[in-house]
């Protein structure tokens, strides 16, 4: 089911490929359906079991509040801090996934990610958009961009754009040191045994690195930038940020390099599309 007819049969080959609005489509195959379903009685015992064991590991990861922190427990904090008319931009490779069933939009046309393919760079150019339309419209709205730390890096540049023509968007980069997975600083130094650009892995990025320190770049004044650990110092930093009104800010939130999502039970949600 899509509203965008060039969607069908992307990922699975679709038996019936449904175009049109998800609750108008719904209501529809429900009145079609009529009583119909209650032959379907054990696919739904099957499909609440399953998704009962998904709800009670994502809780155990979300209660996980341990250092160094996990994807879970970091994007579901963020969700309870934000306002719930706040514009979300989201992209990254587990930053992005994990964030579609825990960083929730409440209103349509409220989030902004990489899409179906996975682009990498976008975010910061939809905060922009984003942020200089509610400036347009006179909206009192928070653009809260959630970064995988590889992904802030395809554009993290325009962080000077957005310090040039003052727009107050919160960035989060969730920072696991890697793409997918990085190396914590001892077995770095191991590995690449001072030699990074021949011995590094290609998905493993420089540990510790402080994004936040970009915003000491731009004069007195500008160093809206936290490095967070914790939970407790994520929360005081997000809360700090949320005040902030003319310029952006950047939480470099450090999470475990080897920390993963859920596994996925069917292939075809994580192979290449093309």
């Amino acid at each position: 089911m899509d509203i965008c007819p060039e969607e069908f049969h992307n990922s699975q080959p679709a038996a019936a490929a449904l175009f049109g609005q998800l609750a108008e489509v719904a209501d529809q195959l429900t009145e079609a359906c009529g009583t119909a379903t209650a032959d379907r009685a054990d696919w739904w015992r099957r499909l609440r079991e399953k998704v009962a064991v998904n709800q009670e590991a994502v809780k155990a990861q979300v209660a996980d509040t341990s250092v160094p922190l996990n994807y879970y427990t970091v994007l579901q904090h963020v969700q309870q801090l934000i306002p719930p008319d706040s514009i979300v931009v989201s992209e990254g490779a587990n930053t992005m996934d994990i964030g579609r069933s825990l960083l929730l939009n409440h209103l349509p046309r409220h989030r902004l990610d990489a899409g179906t393919f996975g682009t990498m760079g976008v975010g910061l150019g939809f905060g922009i958009a984003a942020a200089i339309y509610c400036r347009h419209e006179k909206l009192n709205k928070h653009v809260i961009c959630v970064e995988g730390d590889s992904a802030f890096g395809f554009s993290g540049m325009e962080v000077e754009t957005m310090v040039r023509y003052r727009l107050p968007v919160t960035i989060i980069i969730v920072n696991n040191s890697g793409i997918y997975s990085g190396m914590e600083r001892p077995l770095w130094d191991e590995v690449t045994a001072g030699e990074p650009a021949t011995s590094a892995p290609p998905t493993s990025l420089v540990p510790d690195c402080r994004y936040d320190r970009i915003m000491s770049m731009f004069g007195e004044g500008q160093a809206t930038g936290w490095n967070c650990s914790t939970i407790p110092q994520l929360t005081e930093a997000l809360q700090a940020a949320l005040q902030v009104t003319d310029r952006p800010c950047v939480l470099n939130v450090v999470i475990n390099p080897l920390a993963t999502r859920q596994p996925q039970a069917h292939d075809w949600l994580t192979r290449a599309k093309m």
